[in-house]
This record gives C-alpha cells, sequence and structure tokens, in this order.
C-alpha cells in the first residue's frame, strides 16, 4: 500500500480552510527540502539511517546482577514512621 491514497482521503475529508494550511505547509517543506539540497546535501531524497537499519531487539537477562536492593527495601521508612 502506498502512502498517497490514505494521504488523500484525509485531506479531502478537511474542511477547505484546513485543506489550505496543509497546502501551505507542504510548499512550505518543498522550500525546505530545496534549500538543503541547494547546500550540497543530496542525501535530502535518500532514507534515513533509522528507516534502513534492522531492528535491535533487547535481549532478557543481560543486566542480571547489576542492580541491587538492599534487604530492608520493603520495611517502612523512618522518615515516615509518624505518618503510620
Amino acid at each position: 500500500m502506498t502512502i498517497e491514497p490514505a494521504i488523500l482521503e484525509k485531506l479531502e475529508s478537511l474542511p477547505e480552510s484546513l485543506q489550505l494550511k496543509v497546502l501551505q505547509y507542504i510548499d512550505s517543506l518543498i522550500e525546505n527540502r530545496e534549500q538543503y539540497m541547494a547546500k550540497g546535501h543530496p542525501a535530502a531524497n535518500q532514507p534515513t539511517e533509522q528507516e534502513t537499519a534492522p531492528k535491535k531487539y533487547r535481549v532478557a537477562g543481560t543486566m542480571k546482577g547489576m542492580i541491587i536492593m538492599s534487604d530492608d527495601f520493603d520495611e517502612p521508612l523512618e522518615d515516615l514512621k509518624d505518618y503510620m
């Protein structure tokens, strides 16, 4: 599925005043992209590293033994004894 039909569907559901704002925003994006490319950045059309990098999954248990809790962790705090 391409993104264009989804954009057009949502755009058509907006009132004309918001459609005008969307058009102005698109013009702004195009202008910024042209300025960016004019500065010698040809990578403006290429996907970012984040988009192309494979997703890294976390492995359970890699931090085992790194966090230590005291034996009296569940005991009431001295500062709060007046409220109990």
